[in-house]
């Protein structure tokens, strides 16, 4: 018989861990390509042989997304399935029309046929949007257990933009293994807030293999934490899911592809940056969460900001540079840096867009709605040069830095600059110390 064949639409990420769960071993089915969307310079490499398994001895290939249409017809495609996350439902069902035009059919692979079960606790942290905060409630929930003298290993979701068969499995215990493994800004910033804190954090590509030697990590693992990445939905099967939803975009908890899934599947929603937030978003995302998943534990969160030095900002012109993710595909307006900016009093946020380098320009392009903040992008070493030139045109008296780790240690700032950092402080019970000491209880690990 006939294998069926399959390209799997994805962003290098999700899509690699669908075809690692439900298609390396299935000799039923023949994956004929990926396609890549989201991220630059990730499309025209190759899923290598070494991580496709036996039945891919070439490997496989990895095209744009612009290409799928053709693709399908000269690949003679049966389905593609959908596999990165963060979008919203037009944007899904517009694609299976593409693809149901095309001729093949449209499939999105669903939490049992892709979830791990691990022989630790799992406690998973996920959000419906990227930028909700989920990266300091992670935090939280890390210093919480670590405070009861629990060992946690952390599992980020998966970012691996350079070789993938050294980044099968990465364990980063020191901030000098960022540089071992050759980390892109956006690797850092999900990193090394857990290294500075003390626990081991993992990633990669091969996530069963991750999961086995976090279980196995030397330093101990009580519990595993999913620091959940985008709006996807965990890789592995948790014991208690946490989500973060953002009042600052109210609705979007129930609209965007599939960070309602994690809305209903929640056993705790953390409404984040309620301070910040306007009440009649606050309100809207109380009343979804209460249509949607009833039973869920509520825990209502503030965004502290903390601002290094005030007098940077005060009366000042400035540039913020935020999360480069938040405001591409997170398509948030402001972030930690523009709120601390407005607080101490800044004069003006300039605008970034007359000074823009390189391939920054293309960026805007694409995210036209990114308005007068800098996203830190640094995907590359190419972007990374851009970034710095950029911020270094901008005719501004002073840069606030709101990425989450100390941006002025990765390029050269020639402006007085000041970094903002936040923590998320909850607001009186229920908390997530309550919720912790509970399942530390319930799983024997106190």
């Amino acid at each position: 018989m006939a294998r069926r064949r399959v390209i799997i639409i994805g962003a290098a990420g999700r899509d690699f861990h669908n075809f690692n769960t439900r298609y390396r071993d299935d000799p039923t089915t023949d994956v004929v390509a990926f396609t890549a969307a989201q991220i630059p310079d990730i499309d025209g490499r190759r899923y290598p042989a070494e991580l496709a398994g036996p039945l891919y001895p070439d490997g496989i290939p990895i095209f744009s997304q612009d290409e799928l249409p053709a693709l399908i017809t000269e690949l003679a495609v049966n389905e593609c399935a959908f596999s990165y996350s963060d979008v919203p439902y037009a944007y899904v069902m517009g694609l299976s029309a593409i693809v149901q035009a095309a001729g093949a059919g449209f499939l999105l692979l669903g939490p049992a046929e892709t979830q791990i079960e691990s022989t630790k606790p799992v406690i998973s942290v996920c959000a419906v949007r990227t930028g909700s905060g989920k990266s300091q409630t992670s935090r939280k929930v890390v210093e919480t257990l670590m405070a009861g003298d629990i060992r946690v290993v952390a599992i980020r979701h998966p970012m691996p933009y350079g070789d993938l068969v050294k980044q099968r499995v990465q364990r980063f215990a020191a901030i000098e293994d960022l540089a071992l493994h050759q980390c892109t800004i956006e690797e850092m910033e999900e990193y090394e807030p857990h290294i500075v804190r003390g626990n081991v954090i993992y990633a990669g590509v091969d996530y069963e293999a991750i999961i086995r030697a976090a279980e196995n990590d030397p330093g101990g693992c009580d519990v595993i934490v999913w620091d959940g990445g985008n709006n996807d939905f965990p890789f592995y099967q948790p014991d208690l899911s946490i989500t973060v939803v953002d009042p600052h975009r109210p609705g979007h908890e129930l609209s965007y592809y599939p960070g309602e899934v994690n809305l209903r599947t929640a056993d705790v929603i953390v409404i984040n940056k309620m301070d910040s937030a306007p009440a009649a978003g606050i309100a809207q995302v109380k009343a979804n969460i209460a249509a949607a998943n009833p039973a869920a534990i509520v825990v209502e969160a503030d965004s502290a900001l903390t601002v290094a030095d005030p007098s940077i900002i005060k009366g000042k012109r400035v540039l913020v540079i935020e999360d480069g993710p938040t405001l591409t595909h997170g398509e948030m307006k402001i972030g930690a840096g523009a709120v601390a900016a407005e607080r101490a009093g800044a004069a003006e946020l300039v605008d970034p867009r007359p000074y823009l380098v390189g391939r920054l320009k293309e960026t805007f392009a694409s995210y036209p709605g990114i308005g007068t903040i800098l996203p830190a992008m640094g995907y590359g070493e190419q972007q990374l040069k851009d970034l710095e030139a950029t911020i270094n045109a901008t005719d501004c008296d002073a840069v606030v830095i709101g990425t989450p780790i100390d941006l002025a240690r990765i390029v050269h700032i020639d402006k007085p600059a000041t970094r903002v950092t936040y923590d998320l402080a909850e607001r009186g019970e229920p908390n997530l110390a309550g919720i912790l000491g509970d399942f530390v209880s319930q799983h024997g690990l106190g």
